[in-house]
């Protein structure tokens, strides 16, 4: 736009905001749910020179804004994978054929919090916990039934595990091996963020230091011998979950990812041969907009930084390819039928944004576990986007909105300040040990929540629109019994192993672990030995030790 036009154009728009001006205004202020202002008309003045073309271009060519496949999802949708996963290892295998007989396209496995913390089913610790948010998993023998009738080398499995993540992958590996199936063959996604444990979810067990060792064996492990894998899905989903915004999630999960990035490279990793592997996760909240900008200013920023400050030669490194979930904080326990309308709009913003996969909540979880039907529900509303809707026949449908592209350089640019500011503690890991990222979420989440006592933010059914009708819907229950036979199970693995190999194999696994060696074949072969979840982790601890913040605000 030249000078002249551009001048003649705000002189229009100041022209026009006199005249809105003098009409009454819903609300006083009107912002994203990052504080980012919001105007009432947005125009090509409100665009930096570069972002209308430069920092844009088309689809599937860098820095990749308007995605990473020239076609889109005129080639092929993203993969439905809904997350799945309660009490018995059998239990959870009916789930999974049920949603892939019903059309889900990936599996996505839940482990229950024992496992999540690396404790087997009868650790006196996790009394009471079998089931309550996901599948239990404490040895090869668990996996096998899990995944019992399903191909492992037809299907992408996702595992949402990080602490012990080697070890339910090594249990996974394992279970192919013995199948006859050549790793290189299996294809899916490890999170194994461990990062975002420490700053948001808590579910980190040893020190930093020997979990980032962790993490760069398996990514090592899989650049090597897996291929198809993602050894790591760089994780914003619970950052957001556990209060931050949209610009806190996105610059805090790139910040991870870039961690990560600079361990491998220090293992002696060419950055080409791991970074198109890099996976990530990301939350999908309610400001349809917002969200759609931050996956946009989400690949901008990574193709940049691999490019320019890691020297990526490949192009696949450079992209940024993600999975989203709606918004678990969004859904409401009140009136949960209006979940499903929370639901699709943030279904549409991932699509709109252009993720890889897609997992959307069901209407119930604000109250339990997932019943067969809301699951049911929650796969058939992507179903409907995908085939009724239209939003998939074009590329980047709401590229070159005035709106979007500025809430896009916005975003970015917010983003790089949260670097500076990371840089200057010295970076991530000694920025989680200050508690700097816990203090930045402690105090979005009190922002929101006073917002939302103020009306400020609106929550139907919640400050709005009560009403005192009871809740009256099917509520799925864990099977108290199920930890009775999942403790039988485990005690027959016990009992009918060679408990020589076992006690041999963990204690290779030991004297590895106090070396500097990869831990990843020590883990496979403790595993197909039947060592449980529990004894392996039972090692790591006595060696990496545990892990108590010392940071307080």
């Amino acid at each position: 736009m030249s000078t002249n036009n551009k001048q003649q154009l705000e002189n229009l728009v100041h022209d026009w905001q006199l005249k809105s001006d003098s009409f009454p205004q819903r609300k006083s202020k009107y912002k994203t749910l990052s504080q980012i202002n919001v105007n009432p008309l947005y125009t090509p003045t409100d665009l930096a020179d570069s972002i209308a073309w430069n920092d844009n271009g088309f689809p599937g060519e860098y820095p990749f804004t308007r995605g990473i496949h020239p076609n889109g999802y005129r080639s092929r949708l993203w993969t439905m994978r809904m997350f799945a996963g309660y009490g018995l290892p059998e239990e959870t295998n009916e789930r999974f054929k049920f949603l892939l007989n019903n059309g889900q396209t990936g599996l996505s496995v839940a482990f229950d919090m024992p496992t999540l913390y690396g404790y087997d089913t009868d650790d006196q610790r996790a009394s009471g916990e079998f089931g309550k948010c996901g599948v239990a998993v404490s040895s090869l023998s668990d996996m096998e039934t899990l995944f019992e009738g399903i191909e492992l080398d037809k299907i992408t499995t996702s595992m949402t595990i990080n602490s012990p993540a080697a070890i339910i992958w090594a249990m996974y590996i394992a279970l192919a091996e013995t199948r006859g199936i050549p790793i290189a063959k299996l294809g899916g996604t490890l999170q194994n963020d461990i990062l975002k444990e420490y700053i948001a979810q808590n579910e980190y067990i040893f020190p930093p230091e020997p979990s980032m060792r962790l993490v760069t064996d398996t990514i090592e492990f899989a650049t090597k011998h897996m291929p198809l894998w993602n050894p790591i899905s760089v994780s914003g989903y619970h950052i957001r979950e556990a209060g931050a915004n949209a610009v806190q999630e996105l610059a805090f999960t790139l910040a991870d990812g870039f961690e990560y990035i600079q361990h491998c490279i220090d293992r002696g990793l060419d950055i080409d041969s791991f970074a198109p592997r890099f996976s990530h996760f990301f939350n999908v909240h309610n400001n349809l907009f917002e969200e759609v900008a931050k996956f946009r200013a989400a690949r901008r920023i990574w193709a940049k930084e691999l490019k320019n400050t890691y020297g990526a030669l490949n192009e696949r490194s450079q992209w940024l390819r993600f999975h989203a979930q709606t918004s678990g904080v969004a859904l409401t326990a009140q009136q949960p039928e209006n979940n499903v309308i929370r639901v699709t709009i943030q279904a549409l913003a991932a699509v709109l944004g252009g993720c890889q996969s897609l997992h959307t909540n069901a209407k119930d979880e604000a109250l339990a576990l997932p019943s067969a039907d809301a699951a049911l529900q929650a796969l058939r509303t992507q179903q409907i986007i995908a085939s009724e809707s239209g939003i998939t026949d074009t590329v980047d449908p709401l590229g070159g909105s005035y709106y979007l592209e500025s809430l896009t350089d916005q975003i970015e640019s917010e983003v790089y300040q949260y670097f500076t500011q990371i840089d200057s503690l010295g970076g991530v890991i000694p920025a989680l040990k200050q508690g700097f990222f816990q203090q930045e979420i402690a105090e979005s989440a009190f922002l929101y929540q006073t917002e939302e006592d103020k009306k400020e933010q609106i929550l139907i059914g919640v400050n709005q629109y009560q009403s005192e009708e009871p809740v009256n819907i099917p509520i799925l229950r864990v099977d108290t019994a199920g930890e009775a036979q999942q403790i039988s199970n485990l005690n027959h693995i016990r009992s009918t192993r060679d408990n020589t190999l076992v006690q041999s194999k963990l204690n290779e696994l030991r004297n590895n672990a106090k070396g500097s060696s990869n831990l990843m074949p020590s883990l496979i072969e403790a595993s197909k030995a039947y060592a449980t979840l529990g004894e392996m982790m039972g090692v790591l601890r006595e060696v990496f030790g545990e892990y108590q913040p010392s940071w307080n605000f």
